[in-house]
């Protein structure tokens, strides 16, 4: 049985480790804490950017079409970075990415 990640999900790894290394520092995370909203709309539009949004949603959606251990991987790495965004409860669960919506759901 293989358990290592695959050279895609390393990748996944390694750039949402950068990314969030470099656009989430823990000063951010902090100042965020104390802010009304406690995300900010920058960091959502760079993520968005890089397809996070979209990593499992099919590839006919504009999706990257990603498996839920992808998003596992990136999950991972926004925990470890205390990543201040929605994206588990909008995406994961709510969003267009949200696997029930496209297992379930309709084109109507």
């Amino acid at each position: 049985m293989e358990l290592s990640f695959s050279e895609e999900q390393e990748i996944i790894r390694r750039n949402a480790r950068n990314f969030l290394k470099k656009e989430c520092p823990g000063l951010l995370v902090r100042e965020l804490e104390e802010d009304e909203d406690g995300f900010s709309p920058d960091l959502w539009r760079k993520m968005a950017e890089l397809g996070w949004m979209g990593l499992i949603l099919p590839a006919d959606y504009d999706g990257s079409g990603g498996s839920f251990l992808d998003l596992v991987v990136l999950l991972e790495e926004m925990g470890s970075a205390c990543a201040p965004s929605w994206f588990f409860s909008t995406v994961v669960l709510g969003g267009a990415g949200c696997p029930c919506l496209w297992h379930a759901g309709t084109e109507e």
